[in-house]
């Protein structure tokens, strides 16, 4: 059977990143409170300035998802030299999908337990965390912009998830293009619980809307292991390459 694909890599990345919004604020929502909150006064009394701040600290974290999915994907694409034609993107393939899926089990409090998997990264940050210290306290936008960079590598599960899709986008520039649209899709909900002051923390706690948002990434996640053709992945010129039938 022939299907037409619409869904390309990059509107994937997004959409998990939209619909992982429950994860980002329950992870990253009181962080971007405390960090609003440890804004000088002068700056948080005046709106403007509050959302400089909010915006440097987030496009700063999607910049390191940026380098972290060209870095993954350079990895990847020497992978596959070793490695018979297509192998390597099928191996990936299924790891992310196994991956997306954990998250959405977990987000759905069906598997809590599966948020172990961010002592991957518990190391790395051991080593970034205490050079956070010296940004504080954040009274300027290029403070706010460093740590953001910092931030971007707090271990993360769904971003582990994220970036095995963008290690199998066969080039940095794919992979990079790819996580891009990922921290994009959670830019509105991060800022946004940051100028609230953590007060949208609260909705994760919600079974209901935890539940929904974990089962429509599993439903993702099925169709990134059932339908190879979604993965799809950018070429060396940027353009992004769909396989649009599926036998």
């Amino acid at each position: 059977m022939d299907i037409n694909l619409t869904l390309t890599p990059l509107l994937a990345a997004f959409t998990v990143g939209m619909v992982s919004t429950l994860h980002c604020v329950s992870m990253c929502g009181g962080i971007m409170g405390a960090l609003i909150m440890g804004v000088a006064p002068k700056y948080r009394e005046r709106g403007g300035a509050l959302f400089a701040f909010a915006l440097a600290y987030n496009v700063a974290r999607v910049t390191s998802y940026v380098l972290a999915g060209a870095l993954v994907a350079s990895l990847g694409s020497t992978l596959f030299d070793w490695l018979p034609a297509g192998v390597g993107h099928h191996i990936l393939r299924i790891l992310a999908g196994a991956l997306m899926l954990g998250i959405g089990v977990y987000l759905a409090g069906w598997f809590p337990q599966f948020m172990r998997i961010e002592r991957i990264g518990a190391p790395l940050w051991r080593h970034i965390e205490p050079v956070t210290r010296r940004l504080m306290p954040v009274d300027s936008l290029t403070k706010a912009f460093g740590f953001g960079l910092l931030w971007g590598w707090l271990p993360c599960g769904l971003v582990y998830a994220v970036l095995f899709t963008a290690a199998g986008q066969g080039n940095a520039i794919g992979g990079g293009a790819f996580m891009l649209a990922f921290g994009l899709g959670t830019l509105p909900a991060v800022v946004t619980t940051g100028l609230l002051t953590g007060r949208m923390a609260r909705m994760p706690q919600i079974p209901y809307i935890r539940r929904v948002g974990g089962v429509f990434i599993i439903a993702l996640a099925l169709l990134t292991l059932l339908f190879p053709g979604i993965g799809g992945h950018i070429d060396s010129e940027g353009v992004c390459l769909i396989p649009t039938d599926i036998h």
